[in-house]
């Protein structure tokens, strides 16, 4: 792994760390300022101020205590689209008690694209999708 490869993965072990903590305004700084942020059923919050102010009222109200699991930087796949632009796409989930593990129907496939401003990656887009049988 390179060092700008671990550089990307750290990003995204930060975004699990503060999500973790319940820490909106540590969360939302490891977006762009214009980001898109496309929750798993569609709702769009655009920009960084809008990211934590969702996510405050989240970690204090709904997601109070939960926890994604898994290892979100580890389990990545990131592509490098150009030097400053990378895609990431990773599996993952939650736990609304806080476990450990992943509460079922809560697997998600996430998509990222981080840019690098100013000696820093930062996340630009956020695409969460919630995982599901196609056929049932």
């Amino acid at each position: 792994m390179t060092t700008v490869e671990a550089d990307v993965r750290g990003v995204l072990g930060r975004l699990a760390d503060a999500w973790n903590s319940g820490d909106a305004a540590a969360y939302a700084r490891l977006f762009t300022e214009d980001a898109d942020y496309v929750t798993y059923f569609g709702l769009n919050f655009p920009g960084r101020d809008a990211i934590e102010s969702a996510h405050r009222a989240l970690f204090e109200g709904p997601l109070k205590g939960s926890k994604l699991t898994g290892q979100l930087g580890a389990s990545a796949k990131v592509r490098f689209v150009r030097p400053d632009v990378a895609v990431v796409v990773v599996g993952g989930g939650s736990s609304l008690t806080g476990a450990d593990t992943t509460d079922e129907g809560r697997e998600s496939t996430v998509s990222f694209v981080l840019v690098r401003e100013g000696g820093e990656w930062l996340i630009t887009a956020f695409q969460n999708t919630r995982v599901s049988d196609p056929r049932s």
